[in-house]
């Protein structure tokens, strides 16, 4: 093909999005620099791994997609509920987040891997900065129960019970060293309905072995006080044009697999911590989620404060979930800033996919 007949309709490069592909790798260089200088915090310069080095990145580029999508939610509410503080780089606490960051990615919590961690802003109305906040997917409790557990089991066994199977704990006795169970799931194609589950941690001495039974009064115990129906299924309140139409809808949501993950977080949870194992990462880590969860109910107060009607859209921590187990979100995580509305306000509602397992 000759020149001439090439397509000549392609834009040149504008101005505009050489600044703003300039000020994103500025960031990046910023974000870096900031987690290094805390690697590197009090010991003097250290070499990276290579894993250490791709955290880093998977972190920045984690973050990056969380602000984008935030910001993309904020600018969809209508002006009357949106916050007028851009979800941007710009107005990040960064010394904050290289802290954070050093302090997950020192323990292995990768945000590209599924379920490991997932990150969200909060608007720090003190700093007027948004604070990022580090929710543990289930995974991440496996890994760091794993990492900083007592006695770690050599397996762990999680398994819903539903009423066409059969099931029948075996409990340790003086005739019974061992705790085991027995489990026939009978017609895998028609289980019936869920009535409970159980986790059971093997050891490679039996005689430790730990059977844990659940019915589903102690899983639903579990279940967040405002539950997403997109998940948990059941009815909720049909909207049309903005507007509630007094009737309700049936979403079928991802119960039985709301069930499933509730049992693996009780399971890893359950993996007493070896005090020894417990370094300055781990204590940053256990703040993290007591601040995590101030910042959670702050923000709920002050965003639902004299409202008539609650209802919450495109919910991003459903109680012990994050939003990347809840929702097929954009990969590698999909945070954003809590979003609710007064009833009249449904401009961000969205339907969810399904759990990413």
């Amino acid at each position: 093909m000759t020149d001439a007949k090439k397509n000549t309709n392609i834009a040149p490069e504008s101005d505009t999005t050489k600044d703003i592909s300039k000020a994103e790798q500025s960031m990046s260089v910023r974000f870096t620099d900031k987690v290094l200088k805390e690697f590197s915090s009090g010991v003097g310069d250290i070499a990276l791994t290579e894993f250490q080095k791709r955290l880093i990145q998977n972190y920045f580029i984690s973050l990056d997609l969380s602000l984008r999508v935030a910001e993309e939610k904020r600018l969809k509410k209508s002006e009357q509920y949106r916050d007028k503080l851009p979800i941007t780089w710009a107005n990040v606490n960064l010394e904050e987040l290289a802290r954070n960051v050093v302090a997950y990615a020192r323990v292995g919590l990768d945000p590209a891997q599924k379920n490991h961690i997932n990150m969200m802003p909060f608007k720090n109305n003190n700093s007027n900065k948004y604070d990022i906040v580090f929710i543990e997917g289930y995974r991440g409790i496996e890994l760091k129960a794993t990492k900083y557990g007592l006695d770690v089991p050599a397996a762990v066994i999680v398994q819903l019970v539903y009423t066409n199977d059969k099931f029948k704990a075996i409990k340790k006795s003086l005739r019974n060293p061992v705790e085991s169970y027995d489990f026939d799931t009978v017609d895998d194609f028609n289980r019936g309905e869920i009535k409970g589950g159980f986790y059971y941690h093997v050891y490679n001495d039996p005689t430790k072995n730990k059977l844990v039974v659940m019915t589903l009064a102690d899983i639903l115990k579990r279940k967040p006080a405002y539950a997403s129906v997109e998940f948990w299924g059941g009815d909720k309140e049909e909207w049309k044009d903005g507007k509630k139409t007094g009737k309700k809808e049936h979403v079928d949501g991802w119960y039985s697999e709301m069930c499933q993950k509730t049992i693996h977080r009780a399971a890893y949870n359950d993996i007493t911590i070896d005090s020894q194992k417990i370094d300055t990462d781990y204590l940053r880590l256990k703040q993290l989620e007591a601040a995590a969860s101030d910042l959670r109910v702050t923000a709920e107060i002050e965003e639902h404060a004299n409202s008539e009607t609650l209802e919450i859209t495109e919910p991003v921590i459903d109680g012990e979930f994050t939003a990347e187990e809840l929702g097929d979100a954009p990969s590698p995580t999909s945070p954003a800033t809590p979003t609710a509305t007064k009833g009249k306000d449904a401009s961000a509602t969205a339907p969810q996919k399904g759990p990413n397992f």
